[in-house]
């Protein structure tokens, strides 16, 4: 598994691609990737983070599949 660092990095590098080159996507996203949880605990571990991640490349990649056959 990725260190927690890298795993955020590439969050943010896809959150950005998909907000620059698909806003048309980035407006599906559930919450806003920009904000922080205010909680001193709020529950968010690297496992969470690793899935978070995993599940924007297939949206993204999704989308990028389904843009193109149209």
């Amino acid at each position: 598994m990725k260190d927690l660092q890298s795993v955020l990095q590439e969050i943010l590098e896809i959150t950005t691609t998909i907000e620059t080159e698909y806003p048309e996507l980035y407006r599906f996203l559930e919450e806003s990737p920009m904000t922080l949880p205010a909680a001193d605990h709020p529950g968010i571990d690297e496992y969470t983070l690793t899935e978070y991640l995993k599940s924007l490349k297939g949206l993204l990649q999704h989308h990028r599949e389904t843009r193109k056959k149209n």
